[in-house]
């Protein structure tokens, strides 16, 4: 069997073409969309059989990837991506309870994580159930912004420190520019910084429920637009990014500010809780923690933690967030202390959050099922979102600094990683 006569057996993919040459729906065949001097393309089923026929690829992975669901529900995948051959099933477990005490997101969630990674589930779950037994975590937003970051580039150096005073003196033209395009997003900030002939322009920009790059792009470059016609100082070049705002790409400015949401989560474990669900003391946690950053700065990583991707890779895969984000999204801190009690005082600080409760592929079949179990689907969920994604490393920094204090880190991976 073919993947073509798959398809058929599957079911209608959409709508065909009537006898007459115009689209109608008719069972089993793909709508065709025509073209100038009679040159059809043609679209839905027929398109992703075109492509797999191009790739040569066995039968049973067409078949895997171009199941049933994934052809029938062509229409909805296609608005996120080209090309589109079929669906990639990977793994969802569940994490949790975890108890949040934030400003947004209240209460115990479960929550879904998407990983290829056995032993990872369990881990973070061992944490969340710690820190739900000992009355949640604390967690809150200190911060947000997502920035874009237009260059220009110019024949001198006092052109280019000209330009920058006449771009400030245009601030409020350009934010009204700037807000002009989007319904949601606002403009928070601009810096104009000179560096010998070049210019870079920071627009931070504050998105609400949206991940935002799509937002600030679009803004960004009406900016560039309205700079290049008003401008008395031509520049030679203009550059819709200049690299300078660290879209997914670990960076030290984003470190030490702001990249999406800047949450922060904190826990109190009790002494005895730590030796009961840990196998191991909040000294000796400590101790670990004060080794482990030392030997982040000497390996030069942007912060000291332990796996923050690990977590956000899940919630963000599940969640139809943009997973490239994690690049940017797993820096920052854990620390740990001893309280004089003898309990454990433990945070966790991320500066880059990049979530979204709307747009992207927020609203795809299973990952907006995802965010229903969380009850995060939809406008006005995103501060929520974010403090769950902070929680969420909160319990597996706990759990992963135990495992390792307590020596069950290898053992833990043999029997669960090695279970094939």
């Amino acid at each position: 069997m073919n993947l073509s006569s798959a398809i058929k057996e599957q079911g209608p993919a959409g709508g065909g073409e009537s006898t007459a040459g115009h689209p109608a729906p008719v069972s089993g065949k793909a709508p065709v969309r025509r073209l100038a001097r009679g040159v059809e393309l043609a679209s839905g089923a027929d398109a992703i059989r075109a492509l797999w026929r191009r790739t040569e690829a066995p039968v049973t992975a067409q078949l895997e990837i171009g199941d049933g669901v994934s052809i029938r529900r062509h229409a909805v995948y296609r608005r996120n991506i080209e090309n589109y051959v079929g669906t990639v099933k990977v793994p969802v477990g569940i994490v949790g309870p975890l108890k949040v005490n934030g400003q947004f997101a209240k209460g115990e969630h479960m929550i879904p994580l998407a990983t290829t990674e056995a032993a990872l589930i369990a881990s973070y779950n061992r944490g969340a159930k710690l820190l739900t037994h000992a009355g949640g975590c604390r967690v809150r937003i200190l911060d947000q912004g997502v920035s874009r970051a237009p260059g220009f580039v110019f024949a001198s150096m006092p052109d280019a420190i000209e330009f920058a005073g006449w771009v400030e003196s245009q601030a409020a033209a350009i934010r009204q520019v700037a807000e002009a395009t989007t319904r949601h997003g606002q403009l928070a900030r601009m810096t104009c910084i000179p560096e010998g002939n070049y210019v870079f322009l920071d627009l931070r920009f504050n998105t609400q429920d949206a991940s935002g790059q799509n937002m600030v792009t679009i803004a960004a470059q009406a900016v560039c637009d309205y700079i290049r016609t008003r401008s008395p100082i031509r520049p030679l070049s203009i550059y819709i990014e200049s690299n300078l705002s660290g879209d997914k790409k670990a960076s030290r400015r984003a470190l030490q500010s702001v990249r999406g949401r800047k949450v922060a989560a904190e826990a109190i474990l009790l002494e005895a809780e730590v030796a009961a669900r840990l196998h191991t003391s909040p000294h000796e946690m400590v101790r670990y923690y004060r080794m482990a950053a030392v030997a982040c700065s000497m390996a030069g990583t942007f912060g000291t933690q332990g796996h923050f991707a690990n977590g956000l890779a899940g919630l963000y895969l599940a969640c139809g967030q943009d997973v490239a984000c994690v690049a940017e999204s797993a820096i920052g801190h854990t620390r740990f202390d001893v309280l004089p009690g003898g309990d454990l005082y433990c945070s966790v600080t991320l500066p880059g959050v990049m979530v979204a409760t709307v747009g992207g592929g927020t609203g795809l079949p299973s990952q907006k099922a995802c965010l229903d179990i969380l009850g995060f689907s939809g406008p006005g969920k995103a501060p929520a979102l974010a403090e769950v994604a902070a929680a969420l490393c909160l319990a597996g920094e706990i759990s992963i600094v135990g495992a390792i204090c307590a020596g069950e880190f290898t053992r833990a991976h043999q029997q669960m990683a090695r279970r094939s």
